[in-house]
């Protein structure tokens, strides 16, 4: 049977409140909820920045964010992304197979929204008018902080 049996699923359909709790365990298992609805419980437009930014992560890499390994270090994609573009070497995290395309620096561009979006703190991320913004322009973008849940794994 599937990762879901029928006996869960009439389990959350008579109980609203475990509804609710598997829809946050499934999303705390995929990696794409805010580091404040986490810890705090606190939703805003940020978080689905939060999510936006880690989609955005996820594409151009080809790595899922939850799970990922990298075998020089113990970071989660998030911190393996930030790690690589602070230190000038953003065109690594793009997926080995579209790298040497003509649409480079629209991916490095993309590298770096989609950092400024995973940002630890609610506030410095953008909006996601600004984010439509800054992916369709050439203006020049702020450094990104430290992501949030930039995550050491034990190997």
């Amino acid at each position: 049977m599937g990762m879901y049996d029928d006996l869960t699923i009439g389990f959350l359909f008579f109980n609203p409140f475990s509804f609710f709790s598997f829809f946050l365990w499934l999303g705390m298992r995929s990696g794409y909820l805010s580091p404040e609805y986490i810890i705090d419980g606190v939703y805003s437009t940020k978080s689905d920045v939060f999510t936006f930014g880690v989609l955005v992560l996820e594409i151009v890499s080809g790595s899922r964010n939850r799970g990922f390994t990298h075998q020089d270090h113990k970071f989660n994609l998030l911190g393996h992304a930030w790690k690589l573009f602070m230190e000038d070497k953003g065109y690594e995290i793009i997926y080995a197979p579209i790298r040497d395309t003509s649409n480079l620096s629209s991916m490095l561009r993309s590298i770096h929204v989609g950092l400024l979006c995973v940002q630890k703190s609610p506030d410095d991320r953008p909006t996601m008018s600004s984010v439509v913004q800054m992916l369709s322009s050439e203006s020049t973008l702020p450094p990104p902080k430290m992501p949030g849940f930039f995550a050491e794994r034990e190997k």
